[in-house]
């Protein structure tokens, strides 16, 4: 089985992101095949994984998915790979809130380390601590039986004293250090609203960055005991992933247009694998530059990300804008979630969009963001009235109304309140909501077959 090991931290902001990007570069470069994974629903770091590891960055997300889904996606993504690297989400503990299991929170970073049994490594941004680390370090280790804390990286590093301090108090508790960043070393990666801007948006900028990293790695960690580290943990025997299994496949490679390019990234590795396996023949579309659907189009998605960020010129292709409209009008699916929804709204921030759903959105102050369990409202091109999904919600944006004459999904908020989202229209499914394919593959088979 491959080797394998699992990034994480106290909290987020410890620099489990450049560290975990960092050392899938610096091990791609010693030539090693790594397979980059993240916990939990992110999209925008898988985008640096994918550069950095030279494969598809895939989530491990067992709230998504199901606990019993992580280990067979973790051997289908592992494929071909002789080491796995997996950057944690947020705190190493920290998982759906009122949701625990042995392992701390349902969904975080420690649960899924003991779902793939794989060895935990420690990011802590040690500004303003010292000896005090042994502390923080032992209760970490010593919190969830199961969890396998097995190496320290100390980031934010000020001095040769305080890096001497700090293995000293990292020896008290028997944990090696395996890297030591200094405070004065930057990685320039831009950020906004959400998080970092995706990989595919910031370019040629994003590939110094992820290079940034893996020099700062070599520099910084030593990645023959990483190595060493990742073959520690054991044979992880069981079956592995396979999207043929999950769908029944359709005659005749129905055609299914994905939007891709800078304003439509957020999206996972699986949706199109699931639609392949089904017969699908995918055409990638970028709304920004393509003027027109590829021929043949029996379907749309049109998966999240940032169109708020390229309003004018989404705005300003209105040839594809019209092809999408005249698309709906025909009845044909069209699966669109979080950012595929504003581009099938009237208006984006007061720019044309599709003009598809009676609706306007705006860029909003407020952050929505957690999981939902949800039901669907009726029957759509991916579900029959009445499934229940749990899906994630992360946007900045609101949509006017926030939903239609028959909304997508209906859910209770964490005060019991029920609330109504998204739009069923025809054979359109559009919502901000967020699911995994992997989750519920019946939903790839009755869209690509929607008449």
């Amino acid at each position: 089985m491959v080797a394998r090991l699992v990034i994480a931290a106290p909290g987020s902001g410890s620099g489990k992101t450049t560290i975990a990007t960092g050392l899938m570069a610096a091990l791609r470069r010693r030539g090693h095949t790594v397979a980059p994974f993240k916990v939990g629903p992110d999209y925008i770091d898988p985008g640096y994984h994918t550069l950095a590891g030279g494969r598809p960055g895939r989530n491990l997300d067992p709230v998504l998915v199901g606990e019993h889904r992580v280990g067979p996606m973790f051997r289908h993504g592992a494929l071909g790979a002789d080491i796995a690297v997996v950057e944690g989400v947020m705190g190493l503990f920290d998982g759906r809130i009122g949701h625990q299991v042995e392992a701390g929170g349902f969904g975080s970073t420690a649960h899924v380390a003991e779902l793939i049994d794989a060895p935990v490594v420690l990011v802590v941004d040690t500004r303003g601590q010292s000896t005090s680390l042994a502390a923080l370090l032992h209760g970490f280790r010593s919190y969830r039986a199961g969890v396998r804390m097995a190496g320290v990286v100390l980031n934010q590093v000020g001095s040769d004293r305080h890096d001497q301090v700090l293995r000293e108090a990292c020896a008290d508790v028997g944990l090696p250090v395996l890297g030591s960043v200094r405070r004065a070393v930057e990685v320039d990666v831009p950020s906004r609203h959400l998080g970092l801007i995706p990989a595919v948006e910031h370019g040629k900028a994003a590939m110094r960055a992820v290079e940034a990293m893996a020099d700062l790695i070599d520099t910084s960690v030593d990645l023959d005991a990483v190595v060493r580290l990742a073959r520690s943990a054991p044979d992880f025997p069981g079956p592995v992933w396979d999207p043929a299994e999950e769908v029944t496949v359709v005659p005749g490679r129905p055609v299914i247009a994905v939007a891709g390019g800078p304003a439509f990234t957020f999206g996972y590795a699986e949706h199109v694998e699931l639609l392949r396996a089904a017969g699908a023949e995918i055409a990638v579309v970028d709304p920004l530059r393509d003027e027109s659907l590829p021929a043949g189009t029996k379907g749309l998605v049109l998966p999240g990300g940032f169109p708020e960020q390229h309003a004018d010129a989404l705005s300003a292709n209105k040839k594809l804008r019209e092809d999408v409209r005249s698309l709906a009008e025909s009845g044909a699916p069209i699966h669109a979630e979080c950012g595929g929804l504003l581009y099938l709204v009237s208006e984006l921030d007061g720019k044309p969009m599709c003009g598809v759903l009676p609706a306007t959105a705006a860029m909003n102050p407020r952050l929505t963001l957690g999981y939902r369990d949800a039901v669907s409202m009726a029957p759509s091109p991916l579900r029959p009235e009445g499934r229940r999904v749990t899906g994630h919600e992360f946007h900045r944006t609101v949509t006017t109304p926030v939903h239609g004459a028959t909304p997508a999904w209906a859910w209770r908020d964490h005060e019991g309140v029920t609330r109504r989202e998204g739009f069923i229209q025809g054979n359109i499914h559009a919502s901000y909501l967020h699911t995994h394919p992997a989750g519920d593959p019946t939903a790839i088979t009755t869209f690509i077959t929607t008449p």
